[in-house]
């Protein structure tokens, strides 16, 4: 495994950005979600770059393994999303971008498991 820290990964990158977004969009969410939806929506997307980043100083093993937990995370985001457009907390065009940018994601988090996993 490269010695480049976590900070120089594209999927780290789009990551945060991702967790920027939803803590910008959630500041916009009912003052009564706030221990509810928004701090799930926040912890999961904030999860995603933490694993990658808890994961780059280890074994390309351990590695892959924190890249299936941000994968993960990921996927309760999705679940969460869905939730905040069917309360129209969020419109359907945001959701869409927001559905999109993980899906992508994702495909980054899967693309780098199958990489590390072949080179084990």
């Amino acid at each position: 495994m490269s010695s480049s820290s976590y900070e120089e990964l594209k999927v780290w990158q789009r990551a945060m950005d991702l967790a920027e977004t939803i803590y910008r969009c959630t500041k916009a969410f009912p003052k009564d979600e706030q221990f509810g939806l928004t701090a799930q929506m926040r912890r999961a997307a904030i999860s995603i770059p933490s694993n990658i980043a808890e994961g780059k100083g280890r074994s390309d093993r351990d590695f892959a393994r924190f890249l299936l937990q941000a994968r993960g995370s990921g996927w309760e985001l999705e679940t969460q999303l869905e939730l905040a457009r069917r309360l129209a907390y969020l419109s359907s065009a945001q959701c869409s971008q927001l559905h999109n940018e993980l899906a992508e994601i994702g495909r980054m988090l899967s693309t780098f498991v199958s990489t590390l996993k072949a080179s084990a």
